[in-house]
């Protein structure tokens, strides 16, 4: 992997990677930015959530369960400190789909955290305490 990060101006800069992909990222304007883009910090959270989500829907679907929709929420804090790492995320997925099993989507959501998604494995190896949480509704309810 390979990103290159340009700075435009005040604290904004734009990232790139080796495949043309871009995301601006700013601070807020008591930091000196114009809210022009992400947070560093909220970028990590993103790409926590992509890497989980990715997990869940691959184990459920090799698991023959039929997810209709996904939607995760994260919610971290962070010290008050500085260096601002964070302490502590809660991970909720909020699954759709006909006749979900819950024990598998139980299943699919701890073997994301303890073996596959690498953005959650390398923050709770540096301390992060991550809790998971799903609900579950059934399509054919609705």
């Amino acid at each position: 992997m390979e990103i290159e990060l340009k700075w435009i101006d005040g604290v904004h800069f734009e990232a790139a990677d080796e495949n043309g992909h871009r995301v601006p990222m700013d601070g807020p304007p008591e930091a000196g930015g114009q809210n022009l883009g992400t947070r560093p910090m909220q970028l990590i959270l993103m790409g926590l959530a992509g890497c989980t989500a990715y997990d869940v829907i691959e184990i459920l679907r090799k698991g023959r369960q039929q997810v209709e929709g996904l939607e995760v929420c994260l919610r971290g804090s962070r010290a008050l400190d500085v260096p601002a790492v964070f302490e502590a995320i809660d991970i909720h997925f909020i699954l759709r789909g006909k006749g979900l099993n819950p024990q598998r989507v139980d299943r699919a959501v701890n073997l994301s955290a303890e073996k596959y998604c690498s953005a959650s494995i390398m923050l709770a190896r540096a301390g992060v305490q991550i809790s998971h949480s799903y609900e579950i509704f059934d399509a054919t309810e609705a």
